[in-house]
Order: structure tokens, then C-alpha cells, then sequence
């Protein structure tokens, strides 16, 4: 026992001060007294898996005809035995084969269109799809109708015991309202997670949106600019509490608090500079940006990834869905070996040379996932890490960009599912299994085997090969 009193630390345990309340990373102090003699069910039932969905846009050059032949996506073999193109997508994935599931050779036909008026409506309908697997209502009303989504139905489940039951990012801006084209609602493209199939919710773009949320930074908005024009910090309102706290604790639980708080300092002090750089007067890259939103992508998302960390670690929420694009946007990514914007890229004609252009774009995004693995691998959480505990979903509704389908669309299964994902695994599904049969498959892996279909699901899939 680390607690010095012989008591046990609760696992809700805040320090609180004037308008700040950070929650606790798991400490040895929060390990029951009687802990040796807890059945494997109740350990297993306090044990909470983490979930993750993330939506990228546009497709695989991976999908095409050519890059399929290829293997820039999907590896030729199955099974265990796979070899990563070194060219293709998922190259920056080989150092993390023993988390990497890939589930090649799935179709998402909700997201296609069934008459003739949905025809060439594809950008607009798919974000709505990805996690619902289900067929948009076309409207630019009010009336929008799809279902009810993955990451919603997990966080009734896992999430509701917390502060937060989910959360929702995304990189791009995703605030428009009313219509948007081929007479969908903009809602449809504006997040990929449904409270209801009649209730989209917002995504925050914004780290510092996010960091005051989950921090209770600032009673009001006076205390939130008081605190951001000095530049301080919310662990300065919080300083008595964790001394008197740390006073209590065993050496490892204070070396493991004392490193939780420097993170979240440095991931506070990292948005500081964002906005600092932001206001200058210096022109940036997206002018119409708040200044909390890096304009770096790659900083962005990991300053999101980092957040999504310490909200695992301190178990303030167990479920996040977050957008990394905007359908249609042609967004440019310097960093990754070409300037064509992403939407352009992915109508690449068939041509082999701008396939690989395509795909150096798609490996450019898949390369942010190591870091946030990473991440995850370096909080200990009891007897396993974070990346252990978690099951992150990396995809996309669309096949081939080039032509609109949702045929053998990309998807990654990643992390240990808190023992329910073995990893270095390549399966590939009979032609014509739709994605929801793997969100299906989640679900029972997730213990949820009351749930019989979802959204055009026919099966349950494998997901241990």
C-alpha cells in the first residue's frame, strides 16, 4: 500500500481549487485494501476498456484498382504472417504490428446512394455514415435522420460511471449550419457521432476548448482570460492541495503523480504558445482558425492526442470520437512529400504517379497514429498501459476517392482492447461483408452480446482471425 494512512484513495479523487478541478491519474493509494481477494469479475468490472474512432476522409490510394495491386493499403497476405509495402500506407505501422489489426475488404453501402436525387452526394452523406452504418435521410431541413453511432453506444456502456461520457474532436472546421450540397444537411458532414439517429453532436476543434472542459479551468469566462493574459496555469490553484495529497502518498505514487501534473502543464503551456503565435500579428495559414487551433496539422493532432491521454489517465472519459478531415477539403500537407490539396489528391484519374501522390498523403496521416500509441504505452494504469486497455478504430467510409465508392473501404483495428485484440493480424473479409459487421463484432468483443444487429450488419466478424 502507498497510501500512508493505510486508507484507500478513492478513484474520484479531484484537487480542487477556485475554479480548477483536476482529476487523479490511478494511483497504487487507489488499490482496495482487500484488493488480493477481489474475484476475477469484480476486477475485471473495474477494469475499464478505452475506445477511440477516427474518422479520416477521402478514401485509400490503397483502394483504387492499381493501389490495391499494389498492396499500398491492404498487405497481400493473411493472416500473421504480412509484409507492410514499405511505399504503402502503413509503413509507419511496423513497429507497432503486435497492436495493429488491419480488416481489409469491408464495404459501407449506407453511405451510397439509393435513388436517383442522392446521386453524387457521397461527401456529404459519408462522415454521417462511418460510425452509424446507416443511410442518411436527404434533407436540408432540420429533419435530419440517421442512427445512432458506435462511439455513442459503447459510451452507455463503459462511460456512464464518468464525469464526461464522451467526447467529440476534429482538426478541420466543422461549424456550418442549414444545407450543405446535393440537398444534405450540413449536420451530415459536421461530425461522425449520433446521441440519436436525430441528434449529431458537436466536435470541439479548439485544444484549449477541450483542455478548459476537462479541466474545469476557470469558474467563468473573466477567470479563463485573468489566468490566459498572465500566462499562469491551473495547477497554480491547485499547488496546496497536491502538496498536502503528495504528503500522504508512497514514493511511487508521488514520482507518478508529480509526472501526470507535468503533463498537463506542458500540454497547457504547448496550447499557450499556440495562441501566443496566433495573436501576434503574424499571418497565418488558416486565418480563420480560433487562435487556440495550431496551423500545423501535425501539431494539432498531437496536441489532441495528448489530451485524449490525460483524459484516459485520469478517467474523466473512456470514449472519444474525433475527425482528422472535412470531406472535400483541399487542405495541403507540406510535411508529407507533396503540395496537391487532399481532395484533389484523391481524384488522382487512375494515374499511377498521382496514386502515389494520394497515398503519400494517406501515410502522412497514418505516421500521427505511432505518436499517439506511444503516448498510450507510457501510462501505466496497474498491471498494463493505456494502449493495453485501449481499442482504437482508424478508417474511412469511402473506398476510392478517385470514383466516390464505398467498396473495400480502409480500416485498422489498434491497441490491446484490454485483452480482447490479439494484433499483428491481417484479416480479410468474403467479398461483400459490410463495416458493420466488424462494429458489430466490437461490441460483443466489448461484452455487449444483447446487441443483435447494427446499422446494416448480417453477421458477427472475427476479430482474432
Amino acid at each position: 500500500m502507498s497510501y500512508l494512512s493505510n486508507k484507500t484513495l478513492h478513484r474520484r479523487t479531484f484537487l480542487q481549487g477556485v475554479g480548477a478541478s483536476v482529476a487523479l491519474p490511478y494511483l497504487d493509494a487507489m488499490k482496495p485494501v482487500g484488493r488480493l481477494f477481489r474475484s476475477p469479475a469484480a476486477a475485471a468490472a473495474a477494469d475499464k476498456t478505452r475506445m477511440v474512432c477516427i474518422e479520416f476522409v477521402h478514401g485509400a490510394a490503397g483502394s483504387s484498382a492499381w493501389g490495391a495491386s499494389k498492396n499500398l493499403w491492404a498487405p497481400a497476405e493473411v493472416g500473421r504472417q504480412f509484409t507492410l509495402n514499405p511505399e504503402g500506407a502503413l509503413q509507419p505501422l511496423e513497429a507497432w504490428r503486435k497492436y495493429l489489426t488491419i480488416v481489409s475488404n469491408t464495404d459501407v453501402r449506407m453511405a451510397e446512394a439509393f435513388d436517383a436525387p442522392e446521386i453524387g452526394g457521397d461527401h456529404f452523406r459519408s462522415s454521417a455514415v462511418f460510425l452509424t452504418q446507416s443511410h442518411p435521410k436527404q434533407t436540408q431541413g432540420s429533419d435530419v435522420y440517421v442512427g445512432t453511432s458506435f462511439d455513442q453506444i459503447v459510451a452507455r456502456r463503459i462511460g456512464g460511471d464518468t464525469a464526461i461520457p464522451s467526447m467529440q474532436l476534429c482538426i478541420e472546421n466543422l461549424d456550418q449550419a442549414g444545407g450543405c450540397y446535393y440537398n444534405y444537411a450540413c449536420a451530415y458532414t459536421d461530425t461522425i457521432s449520433w446521441a440519436s439517429p436525430t441528434e449529431p453532436l458537436p466536435m470541439i476543434r479548439n485544444p484549449r476548448v477541450a483542455f478548459d472542459m476537462l479541466f474545469g479551468a476557470g469558474a467563468n469566462n473573466s477567470d479563463r482570460a485573468a489566468r490566459r493574459k498572465e500566462n499562469g496555469s491551473i495547477l497554480d490553484w491547485i499547488v496546496s492541495e497536491a502538496a498536502s495529497l503528495k504528503r500522504e502518498l508512497g514514493a511511487s505514487d508521488r514520482v507518478r503523480l508529480d509526472q501526470y501534473l507535468e503533463n498537463i502543464r506542458e500540454l497547457e503551456r504547448r496550447i499557450q504558445q499556440v495562441e501566443a503565435r496566433n495573436r501576434s500579428g503574424e499571418e497565418r495559414l488558416l486565418p480563420e482558425a480560433p487562435a487556440g487551433v495550431p496551423d500545423s496539422f501535425e501539431e494539432h493532432m498531437k496536441l489532441m492526442f495528448d489530451f485524449q491521454v490525460l483524459a484516459f489517465e485520469s478517467d474523466m472519459t473512456r470514449v472519444f470520437s474525433f475527425k482528422t478531415g472535412r470531406d472535400s477539403s483541399s487542405r495541403t500537407y507540406p510535411e508529407s512529400g507533396t503540395n496537391k490539396g487532399y481532395h484533389p489528391a484523391s481524384h488522382h484519374g487512375g494515374r499511377e504517379a498521382a496514386i502515389l501522390d494520394f497515398n503519400t498523403i494517406n501515410k502522412y496521416h497514418v505516421a500521427m497514429l505511432p505518436y499517439f500509441m506511444e503516448k498510450l504505452k507510457n501510462v501505466q494504469e496497474g498491471d498494463s498501459t493505456l494502449l493495453d486497455k485501449t481499442m482504437i478504430v482508424y478508417g474511412s467510409p469511402m473506398a476510392d476517392g478517385n470514383i466516390h465508392n464505398h467498396r473495400r473501404c480502409p480500416l485498422l483495428l489498434l491497441g490491446g482492447g484490454n485483452g480482447r485484440l490479439n494484433g499483428n493480424l491481417h484479416l480479410k473479409a468474403p467479398d461483400g461483408t459490410p463495416m458493420a459487421d466488424v462494429f458489430l463484432s466490437m461490441l460483443h468483443t466489448l461484452g455487449m452480446d444483447d446487441i443483435k444487429t447494427f446499422g446494416d450488419s448480417t453477421c458477427s466478424f472475427s476479430l482474432n482471425g
